[in-house]
């Protein structure tokens, strides 16, 4: 099962021994990159985790990028959280097809595992939100965003007032060199909070770039949308 997960996002040799590792020091291109964005710099005890805070809509907002904390994802995990103080009640997500379907394969595994008898506790939680949130599709958004992602939700007027057209442009305007189709994507919406985890590929500060932007519009329209202070 997990060969299987591994071959659909599997990555030359070379990205796994090279790429961004290099690049996470207080001197190389990640930190010059927050730097230039006004975002303070640190590193993790053992130098494998750069992480970057910022602000969005008066709200601290943390960028990690290093050592991958999901098995779907290969090479490097970039990830981003906010602490939005939103409608915790509010649960809804945008992952990427490809990463969708070899969640819920490896769901169907698990449940038709005759030999499963309880849930796995290493189970990535996106797993159950998958089972949990029904998806969500309506007219006037681009065609190619609907072949490519997938927006779940607890309530169909949630997805409708989160996802915007902003944000959909945004997801859809990746600049080259733009992530594959099979690069692991999410953002989530869930307990107040915002969520990013995606690949870090290509491993180049342009994606460290329009990351930012996706998420912290995502966290904008979420404060838009359900700010407590509404």
């Amino acid at each position: 099962m997990f060969d299987r997960i591994r071959k659909v996002f599997q990555r030359e040799p070379k990205e796994r021994d090279g790429g961004p590792a290099s690049s996470l020091s207080p001197q190389g291109p990640v930190s010059e990159w927050a730097a230039s964005r006004g975002m303070s710099f640190s590193m993790g005890p053992l130098g494998h985790t750069a992480s970057m805070h910022g602000k969005v809509g008066g709200h601290v907002w943390r960028m990690e990028l290093g050592k991958p904390t999901r098995d779907y994802i290969g090479g490097e995990e970039l990830r981003a959280r906010a602490e939005l103080g939103v409608f915790d009640d509010v649960g809804a997500m945008i992952i990427n097809r490809p990463l969708k379907d070899v969640l819920e394969r490896r769901a169907y595994s698990m449940i038709t595992d005759t030999l499963q008898t309880t849930a796995d506790p290493r189970l990535p939680e996106e797993m159950r939100w998958l089972a949990m949130y029904d998806e969500i599709g309506w007219e006037g958004v681009p065609e190619a965003f609907w072949a490519s992602y997938s927006v779940l939700a607890d309530k169909r007027e949630n997805a409708l007032a989160w996802v915007d057209d902003a944000l959909v442009d945004l997801i859809l305007g990746w600049p080259a060199p733009a992530p594959g189709a099979q690069v692991p994507f999410m953002i989530v919406l869930l307990r107040g909070k915002c969520y990013l985890r995606m690949q870090y590929q290509p491993a180049v500060t342009s994606t460290l770039d329009h990351a930012s932007a996706v998420f912290t519009a995502a966290c904008k329209s979420a404060l838009g949308a359900f700010g407590t202070g509404k």
